[in-house]
């Protein structure tokens, strides 16, 4: 009985995560784009996901996510053309992303990172409770300084003019 009533507690506490937080998952495997649909329900996230680029830009239209959960390479439009796209909507630009991929080779790290995302994490180095952490981490810091990203360089003098 104790036992059942830590696993409730811990439970209840999982869920608190993502409470109130929209995530965007974007991943053209389907086995990969399940598990961490799951994962993030089961933490509390609300989760829209989408099987190619296309299919992501277009839910960007329907919802303003917290987040975007991002893999790089995926057909129609991969995971670069999802990220230039959205760097030249308003309403889009300001998006945290956390880049999720089988891949890292140095020019996509530094295109991702210079393209504002905030982490670069390679599928088969993390476990998805291990991505939750860094979603919360991501969701926590953004909501921590109350900023955007553009304002804080800004306020930081860390403009390119």
């Amino acid at each position: 009985m104790e036992s059942e009533i830590s696993t409730l507690m811990l439970k209840r506490e999982g869920e608190q995560k993502g409470v109130g937080k929209r995530i965007l998952l974007v991943e053209d495997d389907f086995f990969v784009r399940d598990i961490y649909q799951k994962k993030l329900t089961d933490e509390g996230f609300t989760v829209d996901s989408a099987g190619n680029g296309l299919e992501g830009l277009d839910r960007l239209k329907e919802h303003i996510p917290d987040l975007m959960l991002l893999d790089m390479f995926m057909p129609y439009v991969d995971g670069k053309d999802v990220l230039l796209e959205m760097r030249q909507h308003e309403e889009w630009k300001d998006i945290p992303v956390i880049l999720l991929t089988n891949l890292a080779d140095n020019e996509g790290v530094r295109f991702g990172f210079g393209q504002g995302v905030e982490e670069f994490l390679i599928k088969s180095h993390f476990t998805p409770s291990e991505v939750v952490q860094k979603i919360c981490a991501v969701l926590e810091r953004h909501a921590k300084h109350g900023i955007l990203p553009e304002e804080d360089a800004e306020k930081n003098g860390h403009t390119e003019k």
